[in-house]
């Protein structure tokens, strides 16, 4: 396979189609348009200083403008580093202080959080939209560049930092094409597929499953700048939309002000990003009416390793599906692959992973060996379909016994009063953990009533010893579960 450049993306479509559209304001960028925009925002960028292997940190809401400036900034061969706007002065801190970029690109006059946390040779960029063109408020005057190549790093993201300190994450262009590609392959997209981009483009979720994938296959994305849930569902009809894809989180969201179109042109929903329960999965066809396929992806991989198929390939409910952009193996502790229906680590290898943490020596020699890297992840396969299990630091171990978190969370979520679930360890003198569990609810429920329930399901060792109450369950943006800061709201850790 032919490494290619990540401006591979905005050459792939008929220059006249629609590659980019904002729905709140009726923006739409074709193809042709974008790959000027994209050149003339490179050319202001390279004005202010910009080249090869720099890096730009981006701090901008969801919308076609983050786009173009993302892919301005890889035109030139540097590194594109989007940071959550909502991030407070503490946060932009650390993230700069880690990045250290030559420029931070943010709304003109807004985001003083970010402003406040500048330092160093940090340059502040403007960014304004003037007459519908995204423009680099000051910039002085274009300059030229050399292209970017498949070498060079597009993107700078951090691991979640759900178990440990983030850690900076290098993606090539070549490994987000090469992600892009098996997605496009997969779901077999093209021309006239127009995805909804629900999830932030600060994450490899939105960016390159939503966004390039679409436009590689020379489709159209539909970018809102803020994601409204009862304005999906008319933009649903107006736009064609045929496809979309988000983690549990925004789905549930959806479905709370779910107003179904007479017409859809949908094909199939997506979820990725964390685990969809049963019941989640069985309301979600039941109001977009098409198949939800569930994925599994991740930061160091590009985004997509595993997904369920389309129809008439045979979907399996609790599985993330067959491997699509990676080899896929599961292993002991001393890499030894294990046999099918064997729990171990999910480990994986393909053209979308990262060449490595930067930085940080001691993460690498722990995750990576012979070009295959260790997830985290434990899974099992099933007749070539892929289980997750849990996370391998997050496994309670109570009295030598074993037990997923995920596997209680599922039990707890097919309760009708409970939304959301985490499940986590705590100390115990005697099994040295046990299972305890929070829950925030959509209807009445109690603890006492919750216990009785998971009894019913789940054998006496993984029932919760305790169950709290909280009025939301602490996530990242893309929804991922944050067990750690459970179990500090609840105990002051």
């Amino acid at each position: 396979m032919t490494a290619e450049p990540l401006s591979a993306v905005w050459a792939a479509g008929d220059p006249a189609a629609s590659a980019l559209v904002c729905p709140d304001d009726g923006t739409v960028l074709g193809f042709a348009e974008l790959g000027e925009r994209v050149d003339g925002l490179a050319r202001a960028l390279a004005g202010l200083g910009v080249e090869r292997g720099d890096r730009v940190c981006l701090a901008l809401p969801n919308g076609p403008e983050i786009v173009e400036l993302l892919f301005a900034v890889t035109a030139l061969g540097a590194a594109a580093a989007p940071l959550n706007p909502a991030y407070t002065t503490d946060e932009f801190a650390f993230y700069l202080g880690d990045l250290a970029p030559k420029l931070l690109l943010l709304p003109e006059g807004e985001l003083a959080a970010a402003r406040a946390a500048v330092r160093g040779s940090t340059a502040v960029g403007e960014i304004r939209t003037k007459g519908g063109r995204v423009e680099i408020a000051a910039a002085g005057a274009a300059a030229g560049y050399e292209p970017g190549s498949p070498e060079d790093v597009a993107l700078l993201l951090h691991t979640s930092g759900t178990t440990s300190r983030p850690k900076q994450v290098p993606l090539l262009q070549r490994n987000l094409v090469a992600s892009a590609r098996s997605i496009v392959r997969h779901y077999e997209l093209g021309p006239d597929d127009v995805s909804y981009v629900a999830m932030p483009l600060f994450h490899v979720h939105g960016l390159v499953a939503s966004t390039v994938a679409t436009l590689l296959a020379g489709g159209t994305a539909v970018v809102p700048r803020r994601l409204a849930p009862g304005r999906f569902w008319r933009h649903l009809a107006e736009h064609g939309l045929t496809w979309l894809s988000a983690g549990p989180t925004i789905h549930h969201m959806l479905l709370e002000r779910a107003s179904p179109p007479e017409r859809s042109q949908l094909r199939f929903a997506r979820s990725c990003s964390s685990a969809l329960s049963p019941e989640l999965l069985r309301r979600c066809e039941e109001a977009y009416g098409v198949p939800m396929l569930e994925a599994y992806g991740m930061t160091e991989a590009s985004h997509e390793l595993a997904a369920n198929p389309l129809p008439p390939g045979e979907r399996r409910p609790g599985t993330v599906g067959v491997p699509t952009g990676a080899e896929i193996r599961i292993v002991d502790r001393e890499w030894r692959e294990l046999a099918s229906g064997e729990a171990g680590e999910v480990t994986i290898r393909g053209p979308g992973l990262t060449p490595g943490y930067l930085g940080n020596p001691e993460a690498n020699a722990e995750a990576f060996g012979d070009g295959w890297f260790r997830t985290g992840d434990q899974g099992v396969f099933e007749d070539g379909y892929l289980r997750l299990v849990g996370r391998i630091k997050e496994l309670i171990i109570r009295g030598g016994e074993n037990i997923s978190p995920g596997e209680v969370e599922e039990a707890l979520l097919a309760h009708p009063a409970v939304a959301d679930a985490a499940v986590f360890g705590v100390p115990d003198e005697k099994y040295g953990e046990v299972v305890a569990a929070a829950v925030s609810l959509a209807g009445e429920a109690d603890a006492p009533a919750l216990i009785a329930h998971c009894r019913e399901r789940l054998t006496a060792v993984k029932v919760p010893a305790v169950i709290h109450v909280l009025d939301e369950i602490p996530r990242t943006p893309t929804g991922k579960l944050q067990r750690r800061r459970v179990a500090a709201a609840i105990y002051g850790e």
